[in-house]
């Protein structure tokens, strides 16, 4: 490898001459410290071999003395490649000018990621970058990360940490949002159902419960109340409180922060169809890429065809611009567009393939409404038949599920402890529940 590197600096050539002169040949270079190489069959009789460009002339007495011609037949190595761009001054300067524009670039923000918020939006904090002087295109010499760093703090509210780094065109800001603490139980709650259902069962940790087994509620309606009404007098006390007045001993409601399980039964209906009989489209695998680039409203074809050749396909397209610098917005893109030959199939599917497919497409539906730590108690699927025979079959899927329905909802002193929620009274009901 080093050999290697050392022969294109110092420029090699390629000469060629007779067979019969070779070994003759070699001797005598060799015996006058000429370095050969790459010996090899060139054409007809003839020997072709690798010399550095400063043993050419000495091997031109050799070849005197041997009364041999050779002839140069490729020359490689730096030396050469320089002389060849001493001939090519357009090139040469498109070249430098290349990497004077590379490195005046460099010396620019292109790139602004922010990492590490969940609760504060991106985009406010990339407004108080701007406001600091932060954007696409401002020399990386004019940005001072520390005064970056604090004014984002300051005018940032919730941020515990504030980090400003610079790596080549791409600044990065990460921030630490404070962590808030959890709460200590000192706010009035409810335990509201967040969906209609069959309570299952229900456990009370604390607070006033409104609602038992088998009661039926609906979205909103409160089950565990923060507002404890006064015990009960029992009827023998009664005696004993006739000769006390009505207005004295009377006991104050108590406010606690609900908590509480509740779980119900919920039911979920979905329906589909599925046709004996369609038209599918299905990729064959060959595809077709066109580069263009728009300039304002004209369109230039880089790469590709100018019209689609496939009768049936998908398009995908791919837009990138050039970034704004100053506030200048350069209309140019590059369109890319990806063609994907389509073929029509005649799908026929039989009553029973339909009715399955039908019943997994309504579960797929019904799967993203359904909680995941929801327990499936029971999943039934039944045919819709209609009076005249339809190449489609209709499917209703009807999932029954156990799940924790309980939701905490702030305490309202105006009737929200009695089961009054966002002005929807919040008794148990009677009568069967379903949630489509």
């Amino acid at each position: 490898m080093f050999l290697k590197m050392l022969n294109y600096l110092y420029g090699y050539v390629t000469i060629t001459l007779p067979e019969e002169y070779l070994e003759k040949f070699i001797n005598m270079a060799t015996t006058r410290g000429i370095y050969l190489w790459g010996i090899a069959n060139a054409f007809g009789n003839r020997v072709a071999l690798n010399v550095r460009l400063r043993d050419v002339q000495p091997l031109r007495h050799i070849a005197r003395m041997t009364r041999c011609r050779f002839h140069i037949v490729a020359r490689s190595g730096l030396p050469f490649f320089i002389g060849r761009l001493r001939r090519r001054q357009a090139l040469l300067g498109g070249a430098l000018f290349f990497v004077i524009m590379l490195y005046a670039l460099s010396s620019f923000i292109w790139v602004i990621d922010i990492t590490g918020n969940r609760l504060i939006s991106e985009a406010k904090i990339a407004g108080v970058a701007r406001q600091a002087g932060l954007y696409r295109g401002v020399p990386k010499w004019s940005v001072d990360t520390a005064e970056l760093e604090k004014s984002i703090m300051q005018q940032v509210n919730g941020l515990a940490w504030v980090g400003v780094t610079v790596d080549g065109t791409r600044l990065e800001i990460k921030v630490v949002e404070k962590v808030l603490p959890p709460d200590n139980g000192a706010q009035l709650v409810d335990i509201v159902a967040q969906k209609d259902g069959l309570i299952k069962e229900i456990l009370v940790l604390s607070g006033h419960p409104l609602v038992q087994e088998g009661d039926t509620v609906t979205g909103g309606q409160v089950l565990i109340s923060a507002a404890i009404p006064p015990l009960k007098i029992e009827e023998e006390d009664k005696n004993n409180a006739d000769a006390v007045e009505k207005d004295e001993h009377q006991l104050p409601v108590q406010y606690v922060h609900a908590r509480g399980i509740v779980r119900a039964r919920i039911w979920y209906d979905g329906y589909d169809e599925v046709k004996l009989k369609e038209q599918v489209k299905r990729p064959t695998g060959q595809e077709i890429t066109k580069l263009c680039m728009k300039i304002g409203c004209k369109e230039i074809i880089l790469m590709g065809p100018r019209q689609v050749p496939y009768a049936h396909y998908v398009k995908h397209t791919d837009v990138k611009r050039l970034p704004t610098w100053r506030n200048i917005n350069v209309p140019v893109e590059f369109i890319t567009v990806k063609y994907i030959e389509q073929k029509i199939y005649n799908n026929i599917l039989s009553r029973a393939e339909a009715r399955r497919l039908a019943g997994n497409q309504t579960m797929d539906k019904l799967r993203l409404q359904i909680p995941d730590n929801a327990k499936i108690l029971k999943t039934q699927l039944r045919e819709v038949k209609t009076v005249s025979e339809e190449p489609i079959v209709r499917v209703r899927v009807t999932v029954e599920t156990l799940e924790e329905i309980g939701l905490e909802k702030p305490h309202r002193s105006d009737g929200g402890g009695n089961g009054i929620v966002d002005g929807k009274d919040g008794s148990p009901s009677n009568g069967n529940q379903n949630n489509t």
